[in-house]
């Protein structure tokens, strides 16, 4: 569930220095003039950014919706209520926007589980879980991907490049519904990191052997990023940038993609500059549409930083105790694997 980052902190700190590097580059190469960004917001309509804030908070409801669906066909009732999902979604959100390296999804497992009966294997089923949320994601940007390909404004050469994130995601999508449907063999006195993690999304992935629930999820999710895609193009109108859905989608698609490998807290400043190039095609100022990026990430980021502190403070967790989540997931899969054994 983590991503590959170097041990030691000499090598953290050469990557986050690296990539900092790069970002600086991008900003001195084509530095947006700063006088113009701060017209840009004196012009915002500010009804339109209450609207995308509204827009967004829907999303962030619908698909802590098709969450729960997956973890009711995870685990043996009683399930949690949807208010907790939904707060643990919103945790999950403030723990990706505020920290490297996705610790939010280890951060909503932990508040889901604290609301269950505990069991042996309740915390690596509802990381698969997680695991099996994020392949419905898959289903819905294919479709944006597609979308774009054939609607939006972009280079020739990222054609192919995105023909294979479509590739990719297919891919990615087949291989959850085979591993759902593999049979479940004991386990092994010693499980290595890579069996353990197949093993967590196998437990998480029942909802994949049920056509009917499968299909919930899969709408809910489609749901939530087509309100998505109608808060990109609000913000749009709050930056008085009159353009239509294709541009809004290509926009999406930027957000997911700088955003797959967050190497620093929201990946601020890469994003912007990405969205402020891509709307250059569509003849926006590159000042305008900087600005723009920030409002943007501002609106996708409130729902999560404001509900999401919030719950976190309900749930008596510290901004800290989210920093130590690997660590407690290691000790929590750890102990599991150790219960099942002595079963």
């Amino acid at each position: 569930m983590r991503l590959p980052i170097p041990a030691s902190s000499a090598g953290r700190v050469a990557l986050v220095a690296s990539l900092l590097a790069i970002l600086v580059g991008l900003l001195v190469w084509h530095h947006p003039d700063f006088s113009r960004i701060g017209d840009a917001f004196r012009a915002v309509s500010w009804f339109w950014v209450a609207l995308a804030v509204g827009i967004n908070l829907f999303s962030v409801a619908v698909r802590a919706s098709a969450w729960r669906v997956v973890i009711r066909h995870a685990i043996q009732p009683p399930w949690p209520r949807w208010r907790v999902v939904f707060s643990a979604f919103c945790v999950g959100l403030l723990g990706n926007i505020a920290l490297p390296g996705r610790v939010g999804e280890l951060a909503r497992v932990a508040v889901i589980t604290r609301h269950l009966r505990r069991r042996p294997g309740t915390w690596a089923t509802i990381v698969g879980t997680v695991f099996a949320h994020r392949m419905f994601d898959v289903v819905a940007s294919v479709g944006l991907v597609v979308y774009v390909l054939y609607t939006a404004r972009i280079p020739q050469w990222a054609r192919p490049a995105l023909a294979i994130v479509i590739g990719v995601g297919v891919g990615l999508f087949l291989a959850g519904i085979v591993l759902a449907r593999r049979h479940h063999r004991p386990l092994q006195e010693e499980i290595g990191p890579v069996r353990r993690v197949l093993r967590m999304a196998r437990e998480g992935l029942t909802v994949f052997r049920r056509p009917g629930p499968a299909i919930a999820a899969v709408l809910f999710q489609l749901l939530g990023w087509t309100a998505q895609l109608f808060a990109v193009w609000a913000a749009f109108k709050a930056f008085q940038i009159d353009l239509g859905f294709p541009a809004a989608a290509l926009v999406l698609l930027l957000m997911n993609v700088v955003t797959v490998f967050p190497f620093w807290p929201g990946n601020v400043g890469l994003l912007q500059a990405a969205i402020a190039f891509a709307l250059l095609s569509y003849g926006v100022g590159y000042p305008h549409g900087f600005a723009y990026g920030i409002g943007l990430q501002a609106i996708e980021a409130s729902v999560g930083v404001g509900l999401g502190g919030l719950f976190l403070a309900r749930e008596g967790f510290s901004f800290a105790m989210l920093r130590r989540m690997p660590e407690v997931t290691d000790v929590e899969v750890d102990g599991d694997a150790r219960v099942e054994r002595i079963a």
